[in-house]
């Protein structure tokens, strides 16, 4: 079974959401199917196969949840430190190109969102940061095509 690295706020995440689809989204899709069984004929009732559809995506959702958790590497960011980038760092690099500023932690897949500046460990961005320190230059190929970023700081929060 391999492990999942992920920092302990992705894992209060996935705790989150797994509590909210047994304690809240289960009951309710149970509610719907047995109000949707009280109209009869269930060969034709869209609300009936509705309700299941959803019932399997939630169940489904939860295994994925109850997998990832079971499998979970919690790793305190905090504890870390040093000059090299690796898993939990937050790192500020500059787009050679553009000049263009950008702050990344990387964390394990089921936390990473771009959106909120952090990437994945298994990211092309990430893979080419990992084992790098602050003032080297670094080039990414990525499907967008190749890069080449210089590393300004690298903290650990």
């Amino acid at each position: 079974m391999e492990m999942i690295p992920m920092t302990a706020a992705g894992h209060a995440l996935l705790e989150a959401e797994l509590k909210q689809c047994q304690q809240v989204e289960r009951p309710r899709i149970v509610q719907q199917i047995t109000e949707a069984r009280s109209h009869g004929d269930l060969s034709e009732n869209a609300e009936y196969h509705a309700a299941k559809e959803q019932q399997s995506l939630n169940e489904g959702r939860i295994n994925e949840l109850e997998d990832k958790l079971a499998r979970a590497d919690v790793i305190d960011v905090s504890k870390l430190s040093g000059d090299t980038i690796k898993f939990g760092a937050t790192v500020t690099l500059i787009d050679e190109d553009t000049e263009k500023k950008a702050v990344w932690q990387i964390v394990g897949e089921p936390e990473a969102d771009a959106k909120k500046g952090r990437i994945s460990i298994t990211s092309p961005l990430a893979r080419a940061l990992v084992g790098k320190t602050k003032g080297a230059n670094v080039e990414v190929v990525a499907p967008g095509g190749a890069r080449a970023y210089e590393i300004l700081k690298v903290e650990w929060r």
